[in-house]
């Protein structure tokens, strides 16, 4: 459901680029789908966090670094070609102690890294609101046309990477955020957003 509803949001949508988590089962048919898609940018989505927690530890950078070669080369494996830019799952590579090693890995081989150049990134589109407990709330409001069309009006001038997750129902989607993804995909579909 999640590679289906991206590639419905490229083809049908506003979606211009999406990331890899190269260590999901889909990971190929996801790779396999996006080649029929010219002009989609596929990013290295690094995932060394789960539901669960962190993978890896955090705070060894020898074991991080690992980590994202191993995941960069299975990117390219997949993909035929290197990704087009890297971000990472629950934004780890914002981490203080995380930052300067994927900054200069990304500088090194000529990859955007999400949030640290000159392309802004906007959140907003998101679906849940988190409680002091980080507990995550049900917000649709904030994935309608209408919420979508005030954060697009509000962009500031240059390019932004506006956030987003996609996918069509899929009883086997094991995510805290599932029923939003249809939610998004119904809004980045609209004929109102796409004029």
């Amino acid at each position: 459901g999640v590679n289906e509803g991206i590639i419905a949001a490229y083809k049908h949508g506003i979606v211009r680029s999406t990331s890899l988590m190269v260590d999901r089962p889909l990971a190929r048919e996801a790779a396999f789908f996006s080649k029929s898609c010219a002009g989609l940018g596929v990013g290295l989505h690094f995932a060394v966090t789960d539901t669960q927690g962190p993978k890896v530890d955090l705070c060894d950078v020898v074991a991080i670094e690992r980590e994202l070669r191993r995941q960069y080369h299975r990117c390219c494996d997949l993909l035929g070609q290197k990704p087009t830019h890297i971000d990472s799952h629950h934004h780890v590579h914002m981490r203080k102690e995380l930052l300067p090693l994927l900054s200069d890995w990304s500088s090194a081989h000529r990859l955007p890294l999400r949030n640290t150049g000159t392309i802004q990134y906007n959140g907003g589109f998101y679906g849940q609101w988190y409680d002091e407990e980080w507990q995550p709330h049900p917000a649709p409001e904030f994935i309608s046309v209408d919420n979508l069309e005030k954060i697009l009006r509000e962009l500031p001038y240059g390019v932004t990477e506006l956030a987003c997750h996609p996918a069509y129902f899929s009883p086997d989607l094991d995510s805290s955020y599932a029923s939003e993804r249809t939610i998004e995909l119904t809004t980045l579909l609209d004929s109102r957003i796409l004029t």
